[in-house]
């Protein structure tokens, strides 16, 4: 069946539509793809428009009407032939590659039934390396377990990301990388295991219920904990109560807050004082006599001054934070000759396209490389992706992710590595409540259960005794336009971001917490503190990638895979274990980059 242009722009003179030649083109491939005729196809159309009140055609308009309009009697069409038909279990869509697999299936069933005969089957090779397991090791290609055009109906690859021309670019270098061949799997046996105090989270909870005494309560707690502990540090003998007046210095306690709702600057600081001392009481903190200080909303102090009147404190001095204890591996953390990770973080698409075109190059380079450990941070099919934003999309989003995930899962298998996945507040299809649970993929094979690790976020994990802290969130970007700070000298704000994470010993110690930041704080307090400082600090953010040392842990902001309409980047490490010689402690991150994807 074919269409005539020359018709349809007859009809839709008639009707008064002006358009372009190329969407007459377009036209009349729908008419032979939904089986329409000129004058039926453009009586449809001029009745969408009519009812939407658009005046003439544009691409837009033409990729709504087909979605909306062709694809859905489509799909009626469909659902009335399957049940004439007596089929059960139809489906809307289905793909080519899901036939395929459906065939393949059910001649691996029949050829079990049947005797082998000379030439007329196929068997599979199996040798001591390649065993025949019950679920066979996938040796499709990525781009065959994908596919975008299921779930979209305009997925067509990004121009800017397939033009660019620095892929694999080093941009950023930690220690002893110089030289050094950058592939793993040599390793021997890796443990990944999750790290909580008192116990990590597996599962959903119910949020959305707390009440305000319940917060207070966490929030006076976090104060007098952290409290007790500089205490003893610095060996303080007594805090002094905020509002009381005393003409000799006075040593106070409390968490940093603004007196209005706007931004902190340095003259809305106010100082809330602890529950045992100051019964929770607030007073306004002049900073004018101190030469450097950071602070932010929601930090825990011990500040030093003159509160002669007992409605203003003169700070003269501000106590540094203290940060926990690293952990100290033992013999069943196994050995840790030399173990390569490997750190992305989402979007893994880009803005204007939902091919998923990183995360197949993503998934190249890791059976390239062959990383031990490869952790993989949400978010995995972002909520603001315009697609999504605007519901373009024609497939449920649990569905798309769990492709994705699929994806990935089998994409990988013959790398051998082990894969993490941590979700993201921005992942459309999950819980957006903080902490947040672990992905549910209850498909996981029993083989891919070795390897594969569904963790929350925040996460604290070990690999081999290395502690990595983990968060998709992105508490960079959130600090850092609420933190003040005045220094004498040169100031990196990454640095002091940082530092006020370990010292504060929470993976998100703001507070008030961002507007878009869902916090169940009774659970924040039992799933999102750090249990001990980490070694390794994974920290992704729309800002600058980065690798520092921070008070002896490496932090990491491997940047994202994708940013906007081009390539992003991801992060890897290089984690060896040296001997101390008593000499005290040595960071395991023997090396670090980050690369353009």
């Amino acid at each position: 069946m074919t269409a005539s242009t020359q018709l349809l722009a007859e009809e839709l003179q008639i009707f008064g539509l002006d358009c372009e030649d190329a969407l007459i083109e377009k036209l009349a491939e729908l008419c032979v793809l939904y089986g329409r005729n000129e004058e039926g196809m453009v009586g449809e159309l001029v009745a969408f428009c009519t009812s939407t009140g658009k005046a003439c055609l544009t691409s837009d308009i033409l990729r709504t009407f087909e979605h909306e309009i062709l694809s859905k009697k489509l799909s009626k069409t469909w659902h009335s032939t399957s049940k004439d038909s007596g089929h059960a279990g139809a489906r809307d869509i289905i793909s080519i590659q899901e036939l395929i697999e459906v065939e393949e299936e059910e001649e691996t069933l029949l050829n079990s039934y049947t005797t082998p005969s000379k030439g007329s089957q196929k068997r599979t090779i199996t040798t001591p390396e390649t065993p025949l397991t019950k679920r066979s090791v996938s040796t499709r290609s990525p781009h065959q377990l994908l596919s975008p055009s299921s779930f979209s109906p305009s997925a067509t690859p990004s121009q800017k990301y397939n033009s660019r021309n620095n892929r694999g670019e080093v941009v950023t270098t930690f220690g002893s990388a110089q030289g050094m061949f950058w592939s793993g799997g040599g390793a021997g046996p890796v443990q990944v295991k999750v790290v909580g105090y008192p116990e990590p989270l597996t599962g959903s909870y119910k949020s959305m219920f707390q009440k305000l005494p319940d917060i207070r309560e966490v929030l006076t707690s976090k104060i007098e904990e952290l409290g007790s502990d500089l205490k003893e540090h610095y060996r303080i003998e007594a805090f002094t109560p905020l509002l009381v007046p005393a003409q000799e210095p006075v040593t106070v306690l409390g968490q940093i807050g603004c007196d209005s709702n706007g931004k902190l600057n340095s003259k809305s600081v106010v100082l809330e004082g602890d529950r045992e001392q100051s019964c929770g009481a607030q007073i306004p903190v002049d900073l004018s006599e101190l030469k450097e200080y950071s602070l932010f909303p929601g930090q825990v102090v011990i500040m030093e001054g003159l509160n002669t009147t007992g409605r203003k404190l003169i700070v003269t001095k501000l106590y540094e934070g203290v940060p926990l204890p690293f952990y100290h591996p033992t013999e069943e953390d196994g050995g840790l000759e030399q173990i390569m990770v490997l750190v992305a973080c989402g979007p893994y698409t880009t803005s204007d396209s939902i091919t998923y075109d990183p995360l197949l190059d993503l998934i190249s380079i890791i059976n390239h490389d062959r990383p031990d450990v490869c952790i993989l941070l949400g978010p995995f099919l972002d909520a603001r992706h315009e697609q999504v934003e605007n519901c373009l999309l024609t497939s449920p989003f649990e569905d798309i992710f769990k492709q994705c995930l699929r994806t990935i899962i089998e994409g990988t298998r013959s790398s051998g590595s082990h894969l993490v996945f941590v979700p993201s507040l921005r992942d459309v299809h999950h819980e957006p409540v903080y902490p947040q649970p672990p992905f549910s993929y209850p498909e996981l094979s029993r083989e891919d259960k070795k390897r594969v690790q569904l963790v929350s976020e925040p996460c604290s994990l070990s690999i081999n005794g290395v502690i990595f802290g983990l968060t998709s969130t992105d508490l960079l970007f959130h600090m850092g336009a609420e933190e003040i700070s005045s220094s004498s000298g040169t100031s990196d704000r990454f640095s002091r971001i940082l530092k006020h994470i370990l010292t504060q010993r929470s993976y998100y110690p703001l507070y008030p917490p961002q507007e878009d930041m869902a916090i169940d704080y009774e659970n924040f307090y039992t799933y999102a503190q750090l249990p001990v400082t980490p070694d390794v600090l994974i920290i992704p953010s729309e800002l600058k990638y980065f690798v520092k040392d921070i008070l002896g842990c490496v932090c990491m902001n491997p940047g994202r895979l994708t940013k906007g309409q081009v390539g992003g980047t991801f992060g890897r490490l290089y984690l060896r274990r040296l001997p101390t010689d008593g000499e005290g402690r040595q960071s395991p991150c023997a090396a670090a980059q980050v690369v353009r994807i």
